[in-house]
């Protein structure tokens, strides 16, 4: 069984998106759960939901304006959390109320963006619902950074945190500037909340803020020992959640909040059972022998699904989904600073490697693509040129079908496609080019097979 594990890890981060996501979801997780405690204390946990609503409302807005969300988001994100901070001290609309007034407001306006502009597309549903796999290397850059920005402030006023977390009215009469570090937590809430989005999605990311608090609460009750324990639970758990989601085939942000559900009531189950010091013993025991047996199980066939879906657009061409924040019409660098290696697409994670091509393509130019699929021809009208394919089907936004795969062609050579619908193997260097002001990746064609043994034409991540 170990070695098994062993060989999933060893597969797993073989994936450099995987290996990005992980670093990012721990630090958004660490950050997540260091503050939670204290919101938990102050009864104002549910800030996240409410943020990550006005979060997505602003990611809607962004969208329509064709602009980076992450620079519009933080801001604004940031200025409701002062907001709701405001409304709770000096209004009659308190605490709940005030979340559900921003956080529903904030979702309508969303909404009614969305419908009225792009549709409810990939990019929205992956803030939405979360798509961690599906980070450019900006991304990755911008959360490391405001990560570490976050966890440095917390840990530099931790001492005043404390004491305006367990005792405001104490220490404001002892002089500490109460007013400044309820914004100070507001403000850090507001970056986490926002970084988040990109892990678990805005119906989700109140979940990082809350769970791993209460489950440390059930056993500890020194405020340092359970922000502690909320962050090194708050780590274990996204691991455990990732390399799940990788064995069953399930979405990232759930398989995480699924994990935090089972740890909050294996410590609720022992805080029961065992009052004295010596449970925390036996915390980790029943922990990882209930997760390492639910990894011992897994089907390793499917896979799970997360990332953007390139889609064939009306013209017949495979649209370029380029990452957050990067305009289309953006020159893609066509020359590659790595040697020329074989990058195999497996059916395994297709859909998230070809999303990843797409997010990162300065990674990926230059080098050769091999991949199987099914073979596709696409002529939007009859005096224009056929626009070939090897592609599979996947799940696109919100429950529609979709396509994920490259444009392939031939460079200067005259030779034939094969029918449409034949299970092929394409091997070929990837490459860019310009299309009424538009760039597209393809494949420049060495070799393309027909193969009798045929994959999975449907693949779920």
């Amino acid at each position: 069984m170990a070695s098994n594990f062993f060989t999933v890890l060893g597969e797993m981060f073989s994936y450099t998106f995987i290996f990005r996501a992980f670093i990012v979801g721990s630090l958004v997780s660490i950050c997540a759960a260091l503050l939670g405690v204290s919101l938990v204390l102050k009864r104002y946990s549910m800030i996240g939901d409410g943020l990550s609503h006005v979060g997505f409302g602003t990611l809607a807005l962004a969208a329509a304006l064709n602009v980076a969300p992450l620079t519009v988001s933080i801001p604004v994100v940031i200025a409701a959390a002062f907001l709701l901070l405001r409304l709770s001290e000096n209004s009659k609309i308190k605490g709940d109320a005030a979340i559900a007034l921003i956080s529903t407001g904030s979702l309508a306006i969303g909404v009614v963006i969305i419908s009225q502009t792009t549709g409810m597309n990939t990019d929205v549903c992956n803030y939405l619902f979360g798509s961690i796999l599906a980070m450019s290397k900006a991304d990755v850059r911008l959360s490391i950074i405001l990560s570490v920005m976050v966890l440095t402030l917390f840990i530099v006023f931790y001492n005043k945190l404390f004491a305006i977390t367990f005792d405001e009215t104490f220490a404001k009469a002892t002089g500490v500037k109460t007013g400044v570090y309820n914004m100070l937590i507001a403000f850090l809430t507001a970056i986490t909340i926002v970084l988040g989005m990109r892990m678990m999605g805005a119906m989700l990311i109140s979940s990082l803020i809350i769970f791993p608090a209460l489950t440390s609460m059930r056993l500890l009750k020194k405020f340092k020992s359970v922000t502690v324990c909320s962050a090194i639970l708050s780590i274990v758990c996204f691991f455990i959640g990732i390399v799940i989601s990788y064995i069953y085939a399930t979405p990232t942000g759930a398989s995480v909040v699924m994990i935090n559900i089972i740890a909050f009531l294996l410590f609720w189950v022992i805080n029961i059972f065992y009052k004295e010091r010596k449970a925390m013993k036996k915390v980790s025991v029943v922990f990882l022998i209930a997760i390492f047996s639910l990894l011992g199980c897994g089907n390793t066939k499917t896979v799970s699904p997360g990332g953007r879906i390139p889609q064939a657009n009306t013209a017949g061409t495979l649209s370029v989904v380029l990452a957050p924040g990067v305009s289309e019409s953006e020159p893609i660098p066509v020359k590659s600073t790595v040697k020329n290696t074989v990058i195999e697409i497996k059916e395994k994670m297709f859909i998230a490697e070809v999303n990843d091509v797409y997010l990162n393509p300065e990674d990926y130019l230059g080098k050769t693509i091999k991949l199987e699929g099914l073979f596709k021809q696409e002529q939007y009208e009859e005096s224009d040129p056929a626009y070939c394919f090897v592609l599979r089907y996947g799940p696109g936004c919100c429950g529609s079908d979709g396509n994920a795969g490259f444009e392939v062609a031939w460079d200067g050579a005259d030779k034939s496609y094969p029918n449409d619908d034949d299970w092929v193997e394409a091997v070929g260097v990837l490459k860019t080019y310009e299309e009424d002001g538009y760039p597209y990746l393809y494949i420049a064609l060495s070799n393309l097979t027909i193969l009798d043994e045929r994959g999975e034409e449907f693949v779920t991540q």
